[in-house]
């Protein structure tokens, strides 16, 4: 454990938003027993006094709805550039993803290399992520959902239901799923016949006509093509016998854990990581399969879902934020350790 005594972190996302991701909630509740936890904004960033800058997906910091607002981030970022080196700040950062999903310009690449480079120490959700050469590193898996829903009563998942939920983008593979299970012989399975439920915000409106347009004509399917309430995400969950997550890029997935967290059984891309994630929570909770998705493999999942399960809910003990917390606190401990002795 490190002794350095941490007062205050800005998180790189604002407080008070209803449609923040609900990991970021829970990490900033699961903190504010220890330190100070600061909701970000530009003001804040540039004039106030903390101790640790804790960073999810820098690019959003770059991201205007407008050219304008887009020139206006630069140029904010690159004073707060300036202000991180000159206080000699930490920056911690939570790698997500090996890589963005978001195409930045060449001009905010570069200034992402420069944030990179003053990068102190990066978090992991997992030991498969990449992390820069001879840099700080500390491991801490993904929390769960169970206190998120605490209060949610459990329902009764209809038979032969699939579901998809979240953020639909390209590379998460939806027009894949529904192109799939159209295919889907259901002749050759017992009643009651499968259907399939998609339910989030589609990127762009091309995206969601594209989507339309693959599931036209199929009463089996339903879109909920917009933003859900936790309400309605939950009901959808409980009401799932599968939830289907045919990310062609898999790597670490809130959407798992919070499926897993109201006891729902998934099905992944087979890697590295969704072994190991089925090894630690139960194979019989975390179905994977290998090549494309198709309806063979939609088909032998449902048959597998159906099975009796080794245990009642899958093994989340790891996952617990209290644990999470702690191990956070001591990663700010690490970073600012670093930062002041060099």
């Amino acid at each position: 454990m490190y002794s350095v005594v941490i007062v205050r972190v800005l998180q790189s996302f604002p407080e008070g938003r209803t449609t923040t991701n609900p990991y970021l909630l829970q990490l900033s509740r699961s903190l504010s027993p220890h330190v100070e936890v600061l909701g970000f904004t530009w003001r804040r960033a540039l004039t106030s006094r903390y101790d640790v800058f804790h960073v999810h997906w820098p690019e959003i910091l770059l991201q205007g709805r407008t050219p304008v607002r887009a020139l206006a981030r630069r140029m904010l970022f690159r004073l707060f550039l300036m202000r991180l080196r000159l206080h000699r700040t930490a920056v911690v950062r939570t790698l997500h993803n090996v890589r963005s999903h978001e195409l930045s310009p060449r001009h905010d690449q570069r200034l992402l290399k420069r944030f990179d480079q003053r990068t102190t120490l990066w978090i992991r959700l997992n030991p498969f992520t990449p992390v820069p050469a001879d840099a700080l590193e500390h491991t801490i898996p993904h929390g769960d959902y169970r206190d998120w829903f605490y209060d949610v009563t459990s329902g009764v998942a209809a038979p032969g239901r699939l579901l998809y939920f979240g953020l639909i983008r390209p590379y998460k593979g939806v027009d894949t799923l529904v192109h799939a299970f159209r295919q889907l012989d259901t002749g050759a399975l017992a009643d009651p016949l499968p259907t399939l439920r998609i339910v989030g915000a589609p990127q762009s409106s091309d995206l969601a006509e594209r989507l339309q347009l693959t599931a036209a004509g199929d009463p089996r399917i339903e879109l909920v093509l917009r933003h859900a309430s936790d309400a309605e995400l939950a009901d959808a969950i409980h009401s799932a016998e599968l939830v289907v997550l045919p990310y062609a890029e898999m790597h670490n997935s809130g959407a798992a854990l919070l499926a897993l967290s109201l006891d729902r059984a998934v099905l992944v891309p087979e890697n590295a990581v969704t072994t190991a994630l089925a090894n630690e929570v139960g194979t019989d909770w975390v179905l994977t399969y290998t090549g494309p998705l198709c309806a063979a493999v939609l088909a032998d999942a449902l048959v597998r879902a159906r099975r009796p399960r080794s245990a009642p809910s899958p093994d989340l003990s790891h996952r617990r934020w209290s644990v999470g917390a702690a191990a956070h606190v001591e990663a700010y401990g690490r970073a600012v350790q670093s930062v002041r002795s060099r």
